[in-house]
């Protein structure tokens, strides 16, 4: 999976927003919707405070998404999360523009 996000400006909704995507070439509509709806649960299942409250997500999925384990899928989410909020000197695979981005394999 690829995670980018974005501090919010203005005010909106409370918490952080989140945004799943899929493209065509991941599967078919069948495997794509399964690939979001274990993402969603993995995303409920995350601890409180790993996302920030004022940020906008969106999570690029890859087809690993559907076949790896639920728990390594909810590891790689928490895992990225940790590595875009922190410092820009310590982030391993993001880049250093307005948008952060932190990648995985799944």
């Amino acid at each position: 999976m690829s995670l980018q996000a974005a501090p919010r400006a203005g005010a909106g909704a409370p918490g952080p927003r989140f945004g799943l995507t899929a493209t065509r070439k991941t599967g078919g509509a069948v495997e794509r919707n399964r690939m979001r709806r274990r993402l969603r649960e993995a995303l409920r299942r995350l601890p409180e405070g790993a996302a920030q409250p004022d940020y906008d997500y969106v999570v690029v999925l890859r087809r690993e998404a559907l076949s790896a384990r639920f728990e390594q899928l909810t590891a790689e989410l928490q895992e990225a999360l940790r590595r875009i909020h922190a410092p820009r000197g310590q982030r391993r695979g993001a880049r250093a523009d307005a948008t952060s981005e932190a990648r995985s394999n799944a």
